[in-house]
C-alpha cells in the first residue's frame, strides 16, 4: 500500500475555511464512485471504529444524503448533504449539516459548505476539498471536535478500500 500519499490539512482562519487535498492511488471512476455512492461512502466516511449508515440518498443537484455515523456502543450523530452542484467526475458541491435522525437541523451548529474537486495525476487521483463555515466561531468548534484527526482516519480507511481492489 502506498504510504507516502499527500494529505494537506490547512485551516484558514481568516476565510473560516478547511483546505484539504489528497491523493488516492486509485483510478478517478472509482475515486468518484467511494464518494458519490451510498454502499461505498458507508464503508469509509466516518472514523474507525464508528461506522456509516445511509438513511437515504440521492445524489443529484437538489439531492439529499441523510446518514448517521454509528459509535461501537450504538450511539449515533447524524448529518445530511444538500447537494447543489455536480459536474460528473470532476467536482461536487454540497452543504454539510448536523441534524437529528428526521433531519432537523441542530440549533447553533450552522452547515459546512463543501466543494469537492477531482483530478488524475499519473496513476493517481487527487481531491481538492474547500470546507466554508459562516462562522469562525463554527469552524474553531468543528476543529476543536476533531474534525482534522476524524477525516485523517476516514481517508485511510478509504485508502484500504482501494489497496482490497488491486
Amino acid at each position: 500500500m502506498e504510504t507516502n500519499l499527500l494529505m494537506d490539512f490547512i485551516v484558514d482562519k481568516e476565510n473560516k475555511t478547511v483546505h484539504v487535498k489528497r491523493e488516492f492511488d486509485a483510478s478517478l471512476p472509482n475515486v468518484w464512485s467511494a464518494w458519490t455512492e451510498a454502499e461505498i461512502l458507508d464503508l469509509w466516511w466516518a472514523p474507525a471504529p464508528w461506522k456509516s449508515q445511509t438513511k437515504s440518498m440521492e445524489f443529484k443537484e437538489g439531492g439529499r444524503r441523510l446518514y448517521a455515523m454509528v459509535g461501537p456502543d450504538g450511539q449515533e450523530g447524524w448529518s445530511f448533504f444538500d447537494y447543489t452542484s455536480i459536474t460528473p467526475k470532476t467536482n461536487f458541491k454540497h452543504s454539510s449539516t448536523f441534524c437529528d435522525a428526521d433531519a432537523n437541523p441542530i440549533p447553533d451548529m450552522g452547515s459546512s459548505y463543501w466543494d469537492v474537486s477531482f483530478s488524475e495525476q499519473g496513476d493517481l487521483t487527487v481531491v481538492d476539498i474547500k470546507i466554508k463555515r459562516d462562522s469562525l466561531a463554527e469552524l474553531e468548534k468543528v476543529i476543536e471536535m476533531g474534525f482534522k484527526e476524524g477525516f485523517t482516519s476516514a481517508m485511510k480507511g478509504l485508502d484500504k478500500i482501494f489497496e482490497t481492489k488491486k
